[in-house]
This record gives C-alpha cells, sequence and structure tokens, in this order.
C-alpha cells in the first residue's frame, strides 16, 4: 500500500499567489506563528522589526507569505530606497502630500478636556490643519451656553462642540440643549469619558471596567485594571495605543466627522 506523508505545511506557508508588500515604517502586520502584531519600525535586507503597542520589539525574518495584513496572507518586502508617501491619514482620509497649512479660520471646534484634544489632534490633526481648523479644550461644558455666547457663532465663524456622556436624560444633554445657535453645532458620544472611546482591543484589555458610582471614574479604571493609579501615564498609555481612525468606537468617529464637515461648510 503506497504510504502518504500529511502536510504539515501551516496553511499561511502553503503555495498560492498572494501579495507583495513594502515593508514601510509604521505599516501594522501580524506575524501569524506567533500572534504577535505591531508595526514596522525597520526593515533590513532579510528581516523586519516590529514593535507592538507596549512598546516590545521582534525580529522576523522576510519570508514568503510570512505575515498578515488586516486579516490577509501577504510577503513583506524591503520597500525601495525613495520610500513611498502614505496615502491615507489616520483618520482615513486621503493624505495630501506636501500640503500647507491653512491659515487658521474663525470658526473653532470645543471638545471638553485636554485628553479629548489630543486624542482629535492625533487622528484628525493632519485634516484639521488642511482645513484651518483649531481645536480648543474647556476643562467641562457647565458654562457653554455663556461660551457660545462670547464667541457669537455666525455664518462666517461656525463653533462645533464635542461633549462627553451626551445621553438623554443626562446633565450634558440639557446643558447642549440650552445651545440654540443655528451656527453652533453640539455633538458627542455615549461614553463616561473620552477613555472609553479608544476600542479596549486596541488598549489590549478586554473591556473598560465599571466604576462604581461617586468615585472618580479614571482613578476607579486603573484600580480595577491593576494600573498604577496615575491617570496622567494611564493616559499617554492609552493615546499610544491608537494609531489610526481603527482604533476609535464608531460613536466618535461620527462625531468628530459631522462637527469638521458643520465648521468647514461654505458661508
Amino acid at each position: 500500500m503506497r504510504q502518504y506523508s500529511p502536510d504539515l505545511t501551516p496553511p499561511w506557508k502553503k503555495s498560492q499567489p498572494v501579495p507583495k508588500v513594502a515593508a514601510e515604517p509604521g505599516l501594522v502586520v501580524e506575524e501569524p506563528g506567533t500572534g504577535f502584531c505591531g508595526a514596522v519600525i525597520r526593515c533590513e535586507a532579510a528581516t523586519v522589526t516590529l514593535e507592538d503597542r507596549f512598546g516590545k520589539h521582534r525580529v522576523f525574518p522576510l519570508e514568503p507569505r510570512g505575515f498578515l495584513l488586516e486579516g490577509r496572507v501577504v510577503t513583506l518586502v524591503r520597500p525601495s530606497s525613495a520610500p513611498a508617501r502614505p496615502t491615507r491619514t489616520a483618520s482615513g482620509s486621503v493624505a495630501v502630500p506636501g500640503a500647507r497649512a491653512r491659515v487658521a479660520r474663525a470658526g473653532r471646534i470645543y471638545v471638553e478636556g485636554r485628553h479629548d484634544a489630543e486624542l482629535v489632534e492625533k487622528v484628525w490633526g493632519d485634516d484639521l490643519r488642511i482645513e484651518g481648523v483649531v481645536v480648543e479644550y474647556l476643562e467641562g461644558i457647565d458654562d457653554l451656553p455663556s461660551i457660545v455666547a462670547d464667541f457669537a457663532p455666525g455664518s462666517d465663524a461656525r463653533l462645533g462642540v464635542l461633549v462627553d456622556h451626551l445621553v438623554p436624560g443626562s446633565k450634558e444633554s440639557r446643558i447642549a440643549e440650552a445651545v440654540t445657535s443655528e451656527y453652533a453645532l453640539v455633538v458627542g458620544h455615549p461614553y463616561i469619558d473620552v477613555w472609553e472611546a479608544v476600542k479596549p482591543s486596541s488598549v489590549g484589555i478586554e473591556s473598560w471596567p465599571r466604576v462604581p458610582h461617586g468615585q472618580d471614574w479614571k482613578t476607579g479604571v486603573c484600580r480595577a485594571l491593576g494600573w498604577p493609579e496615575n491617570t496622567g501615564a494611564a493616559w499617554e498609555r492609552i493615546l499610544g495605543s491608537v494609531r489610526s481612525y481603527r482604533d476609535l468606537e464608531p460613536e466618535l468617529l461620527g462625531s468628530v466627522e459631522h462637527l469638521i464637515d458643520f465648521v468647514t461648510a461654505p458661508e
């Protein structure tokens, strides 16, 4: 009887046509054999170095069909000497190589706090500079109606406001309803804090913990996750895990895109 040896080749290594992708810095791929996922930080003649969201580095050989890119098997190759320019910004918009920042508009986008502003800048910064939109933070929205009145929005100076925890019946929703200017738009997301608008999988956790009422939410999150109770360091960790819009929840994405469209609408 003829004997057949089983094919022990991993599925991602089997011979089949796969695309070749240049290992450009910042490209996020997964090495299926180890499950290590990270961004390319260096590519040599025969190896590529990846960095995961925690800053850990791993070096892998540039083997055919050796990586997964957005779930598809690819062959990484060394980039050409002239680095390719990115085709998309972190927000997913088409990149405009060499574009200069536009002179700032009179219109603005207000967000509640510094963390909100830093997250918006990281994902939408390129788009905002091209459009000439400045983002400012308020340290809370309790005085939002008077802030809007002082700004005096008009057709040539629209105002957009991003609010945390904008859900029916909340204090935030009552404040937002008090803003009535047709040239001011208040939108938000349902999360208690903008931290929650970052996908847990991007941060490396299963889910955002529930914090008992009455506790400081950010400190409670750190405690529940076993992180040092240093909210500044925790935010740096969270923000560092965000590489693009894919790391954010749809509720935040839609609200920010809506605000940018509103503020940049023709007079």
